[in-house]
């Protein structure tokens, strides 16, 4: 008798093996794409002398207003000080504002200003443009293929993270 599981499982391996150079072209094309994804929101980040950091930090405290500077120092996975140079900057530039948090004084909830959502809409309308299209171009199927294959190259640990980012955002 035929073990049609095995037999699955076997051709499922088969047609997923990759050489060492196919998976060299596919780290080859995520750097690329990479480099892509970001190269609109650079552009406009170097009116403000800004960097990676503080679009990362203007996009998650959009993602969720009041967003706590500890929350925000777990899903960026940078130092405090790090953290506290472009917070202070952003402040400073009148983009993002520090409130003391309502049930725990201790706590700093996060919030953009006017001129922080209006650059934040400039950043991600530039990244949502170029997903969009590249996402229309490929089709469903290979939205989610894409979708899953970003989540396995993540560690557990990473994994993790991202799960929890989705539940601070929500």
């Amino acid at each position: 008798m035929v073990d049609h599981n095995l037999t699955a499982s076997n051709s499922m391996d088969a047609m997923l093996f990759l050489t060492d150079d196919q998976l060299l072209q596919g780290i080859e094309l995520m750097y690329f794409a990479y480099k892509g994804f970001t190269s609109d929101p650079d552009l406009i980040l170097q009116n403000y002398t800004y960097g990676r950091a503080h679009h990362r930090a203007v996009h998650f405290i959009n993602r969720r207003k009041g967003l706590k500077v500890n929350d925000l120092l777990d899903i960026l996975g940078i130092t405090k000080q790090s953290l506290n140079r472009v917070l202070r900057q952003l402040i400073n530039d009148g983009l993002v504002e520090s409130r003391v948090g309502r049930q725990d004084k201790r706590e700093r909830n996060l919030f953009l200003t006017d001129d922080g959502e209006k650059l934040e809409r400039q950043l991600s309308d530039a990244q949502r443009k170029r997903m969009r299209s590249a996402y229309r171009a490929a089709g469903p199927d290979a939205v989610m293929g894409f979708r899953l294959v970003l989540e396995k190259i993540m560690d557990g640990e990473m994994q993790r993270g991202s799960i929890k980012i989705k539940e601070k955002l929500t």
